[in-house]
């Protein structure tokens, strides 16, 4: 296989962009990448754009890719459009990985993109019911409920006010975890609060207030375990990643010691099995494939971006990216060795509950903050020493687990 590389990144602040288009979301993203880059956009032989939303949101249900790339001069390439749920922009960049190590060109961009918020907030959270499969609606919520079984709920514990039935999902896994690792609401709080500090650096996440662990646990109930500073927020934004081979690297004079080595790129969907045997947990495949691709184990990790929709999904993602042994995440966060300064921090960027959740653009967001680390532009936010990076992105629900599920792995050249 050809070596590939990222050699320029993209990404708008994640946050409510009322006065924007999703063209022009897409437009400053792919300009900042190009610029990166360095890259004379016409070396840029194919585009996969990621949207997830628009269709239903905004009525362009076609060629979303086309609309928004052409007049950016991306022309007469191949563009592809992609939907994946959550792991849109992720499958998007893996594909963009596979079309260069096939041959097919020496230069792709992954592009990804949602306007989600709106003043219509029925329109708004209704679109997460394709999350799962829509035929078997009550039989889906009966199997994702029944993992939380064994855990009393505190009354008071439940908001009054209408939200997604999705939360009750999450909150499901969270009395899994703490059924099956121990975990305490607060050390869920302590995630939050941590990734609430880590975003105050990040200029371009959508809430920057730090919180204490007791804030959090104070803050507005959903569903137990959750509270509201421990869930991700409705966002808009765009990210753009350019890949090259090595060959391109050389040849089109990219700057090699800004260029990020893309060690694994795996992708996998859900599989048919007991909710508690974490074994088979789709993420746990995705990243025992993605380790031996790259050649590395968990404890080679220098810093991680997980797929934290709630404070619940970090914990999981630990375990199941294997950052600590089955039982261990929550001691894991409360030692504080997933903060910045600890021994392998994670969502440095301040994850989706505080940089935001832009569905498609979430996991390109992610390897937009990896590669700023390896390459020590970070700032404050900045993992000192960083070399190796993981990145884990999942989507969707099918039967007890996430429908897709990414994982990455990513290295400093020099």
């Amino acid at each position: 296989m050809q070596d590939i590389y990222v050699v320029g990144v993209g990404m708008t602040l994640f946050g409510r962009h009322l006065d924007k288009s999703i063209k022009q979301l897409t437009a400053a993203a792919v300009e900042e990448a190009v610029n990166d880059a360095g890259c004379d956009r016409r070396r840029i032989g194919a585009a996969f754009f990621g949207n997830v939303v628009q269709g239903y949101m905004g009525g362009q249900q076609f060629i979303r890719g086309q609309v928004a790339l052409a007049p950016l001069g991306l022309q007469g390439i191949p563009v592809f459009n992609l939907e994946n749920a959550c792991a849109t922009g992720s499958s998007a960049f893996n594909l963009a990985m596979n079309y260069l190590q096939a041959g097919s060109t020496d230069v792709a961009i992954a592009v990804a993109a949602e306007k989600m918020y709106s003043s219509d907030k029925a329109k708004m959270f209704s679109v997460f019911d394709s999350g799962w499969d829509i035929d078997t609606p009550e039989e889906n919520e009966r199997t994702l409920l029944a993992m939380g079984q064994g855990v009393e709920v505190p009354e008071g514990t439940t908001s009054p006010k209408p939200y997604s039935r999705f939360m009750d999902i999450y909150a499901a896994y969270g009395r899994q975890l703490m059924r099956l690792s121990g975990v305490t609401q607060r050390q869920l709080a302590i995630v939050a609060a941590k990734n609430h500090a880590h975003a105050v650096h990040n200029e371009r996440a959508q809430y920057r207030q730090a919180m204490t662990p007791e804030e959090v646990l104070a803050a507005s109930p959903i569903t137990y375990p959750l509270t509201l500073p421990m869930c991700a927020p409705v966002s808009d934004g765009a990210a753009a990643i350019i890949l090259c081979t090595e060959e391109a690297l050389k040849r089109h004079g990219f700057d090699r010691r800004r260029a990020v080595k893309a060690l694994a790129s795996v992708m996998r969907s859900a599989t048919t099995r007991d909710a508690d045997d974490l074994d088979k947990h789709v993420t746990r495949l995705a990243a025992l494939g993605a380790y031996e691709l790259a050649g590395v184990g968990p404890r080679d990790i220098n810093v991680v971006e997980c797929h934290d929709a709630t404070a619940i999904g970090e914990l999981v993602q630990m375990e199941a990216l294997g950052i600590c042994n089955r039982g261990e995440c929550g001691a894991l966060v409360e030692s504080g060795a997933t903060s910045l300064g600890g021994r392998v921090p994670v969502n440095p960027s301040g994850g989706l509950e505080s940089k935001g959740h832009p569905i498609a653009a979430t996991g390109l967001g992610q390897i937009f903050e990896l590669v700023q680390q390896l390459r020590g532009e970070c700032g404050p936010r900045q993992v000192v020493g960083a070399r190796l990076a993981l990145q884990e992105n999942g989507g969707g629900l099918w039967g007890v687990e996430e429908a897709a599920a990414h994982v990455g792995i990513f290295a400093r050249v020099v």
